[in-house]
């Protein structure tokens, strides 16, 4: 067994990124210095293989990072996920022999940052279909007109992998992948982003007006509807599990705030004892622990076998629908127990328990939401509905 590569996020680094989280959620700010930390730490490059530059970590690895990060800021952790989402894809279809997101690769260790520009209002057909524009060019290249919502990391992204429908070429239509550069005079952003949790994350709306996208930068054409091809299972397996991580992440800092306060906090009921020692407390925060204790293996196991190459055929996306599901919903969980431990300090602004309970519910909102997850197990055990 290879053994694991170390980890570029240490714990001094951590702690530094916690210590201005706060800040960033008061001031609804992007949280350049931490991006910058991360990029001198090699964060960014963690999943690009060392042949293209990169540390070679592997999806079971950086999913246990971003838990850890998370749980010191979890809307960084939100905002960086969304690079490490397209280097993740890139890794997975290089590791199967598909090189048509080197370039990706090849960017991220030159220090590009990738951005995720997939959700549209009111497309729920998500990475199936799509209401933006891809208009063919004579050369190869598209152009996309159409807006695209919750295009995290904003502020900072250089490049944005995007799709579109093309329904005008003669096999149209087709649905369009491809990168466009953040300099495209047909990229533009809304100051939209004043929310109530993951504030720091700025994943603001980006408007493409004919935003240009070259031939060497288009690697896919899709027809619309459920596809078998790679790169839709390695953007859903990426992007299902590293979210996951950082919704665990959240949940494991919430248990860690609440045995620190019920260690802190007395009650003259029990003759001015410590919290830790009141049967209900104890039954909470014993609660909280054995809810996260079940995630962990979770993540792990889905991670692994993306990295080893598994084949579960149609089992992957309830079992990584699932996933995604059952993290944001445990994590919503354990942070709902940690505020009762913790008392009516944490309901004040600036409490970092608050902040939690605040960012955790952005979680109901990533795909796949609960109504698609339930769908997509349903339809693996019961089969689909009647037509």
């Amino acid at each position: 067994m290879t053994p694991a590569s170390p980890s570029p996020l240490g714990d001094e680094l951590l702690l530094r990124i916690r210590s201005r989280a706060a800040g960033h959620d008061r001031d609804n700010t992007f949280p350049t210095d931490d991006l910058a930390d991360l990029t001198a730490a090699g964060y960014l490059r963690a999943l690009v293989p060392v042949e293209f530059g990169g540390l070679g970590r592997s999806l079971n690895e950086v999913a246990r990072d971003q838990i850890r990060l998370a749980a010191h800021a979890p809307a960084t952790a939100l905002a960086v996920n969304m690079h490490l989402v397209w280097t993740g894809v890139a890794r997975t279809l290089h590791a199967r022999g598909d090189d048509s997101l080197a370039f990706v690769l090849h960017g991220a260790a030159a220090c590009e940052v990738f951005g995720f520009g997939v959700s549209e209002p009111g497309n729920d057909l998500v990475l199936s279909g799509s209401i933006t524009a891809a208009s063919p060019q004579a050369d190869g290249g598209y152009r996309f007109t159409g807006t695209k919502i919750f295009t995290t990391l904003s502020p900072a992204w250089t490049r944005l992998g995007t799709m579109g429908l093309d329904t005008e070429s003669p096999d149209a239509p087709k649905i369009v992948w491809a990168f466009i550069d953040r300099t495209d005079p047909g990229v533009s952003q809304k100051d939209d982003w004043d929310t109530l949790g993951m504030r720091a994350s700025q994943s603001r709306s980006t408007v493409l007006s004919e935003a240009s996208a070259r031939p060497d930068r288009v690697f896919r054409r899709l027809d619309p509807g459920p596809n078998p091809d790679p790169l839709l299972f390695a953007i859903f397996a990426n992007f299902e599990i590293l979210l996951a991580a950082v919704y665990t992440g959240i949940g494991r800092r919430a248990v860690e705030l609440a045995v620190d306060a019920a260690g802190r906090r007395t009650s003259l009921k029990n003759d001015g004892r410590t919290l830790a020692q009141d049967p209900d407390i104890r039954w909470r925060v014993a609660d909280a622990a054995m809810l996260m204790d079940g995630l962990y293996p979770q993540v792990d196991a889905l991670a692994h076998d993306v990295d080893a190459g598994v084949d579960r055929g149609r089992q992957w996306f309830p079992l990584l629908s699932g996933l995604k599901h059952r993290a944001t919903e445990t994590a919503r969980q354990v942070v709902d127990q940690a505020l009762r431990v913790s008392g009516g300090s944490s309901y004040f602004a600036g409490n970092e328990l608050g902040r939690l309970y605040r960012d955790v519910l952005a979680g109901i909102f990533h795909p796949s939401d609960a109504e698609s997850a339930h769908a997509t197990v349903a339809a693996a055990w019961l089969g689909p509905l009647d037509v």
